[in-house]
């Protein structure tokens, strides 16, 4: 027997399901330092104070780069590579080496190299983090401000005084 009768529930009111969080040990591992999430790439980013240190991913159409992302720089791509022998450059992006690095998650070490990242980030290792940037304005939009700035001023005439 159905448990509504007459018309079928508004779906305003019966909530929507969420995706599952991927590999959610990570947050659970992070808990003490209070991250915060954001969707991002249709992955889940993750924030520890100022920083985005890692994305986690797993996308069943596109499974290359799922797993653990590291947000890094490529001056610790070395270091890092000690500490994680099976990190690799994002293939997504299309780029050789990538500032991104990805845990994958068919590593046979994965859930061991997820672990010991989040000791590293919770021992604030400063390989690994970054502290996103204001994005800058293209050249065309600077060119753009450059022209309706002088367009202002032959408006107002080109000299400063108003001819008093």
């Amino acid at each position: 027997m159905s448990r509504h009768r007459g018309n079928p529930p508004d779906p305003l009111f019966t909530g929507s399901r969420r995706k599952p969080i991927p590999h959610e040990f990570v947050l659970d591992a992070l808990a003490p330092l209070s991250p915060r999430t954001n969707p991002m790439f249709g992955c889940l980013a993750v924030y520890v104070r100022e920083k985005i240190v890692l994305i986690l991913r797993d996308r069943p159409a596109s499974t290359a780069d799922n797993g653990v992302w590291l947000a890094t720089t490529e001056e610790h791509h070395e270091s890092l590579h000690r500490d994680f022998p099976n990190m690799r450059s994002i293939k997504v992006f299309g780029k050789k080496v990538t500032g991104w690095q990805v845990l994958p998650v068919d590593a046979p070490d994965f859930e061991e190299s997820a672990q010991r990242a989040c000791d590293l980030i919770a021992a604030g290792d400063p390989r690994i983090g970054k502290v996103p940037g204001v994005k800058k304005k293209s050249k065309a939009a600077k060119s753009n401000v450059a022209t309706a700035k002088n367009q202002n001023l032959k408006r107002r005439g080109s000299g400063g005084s108003r001819g008093i």
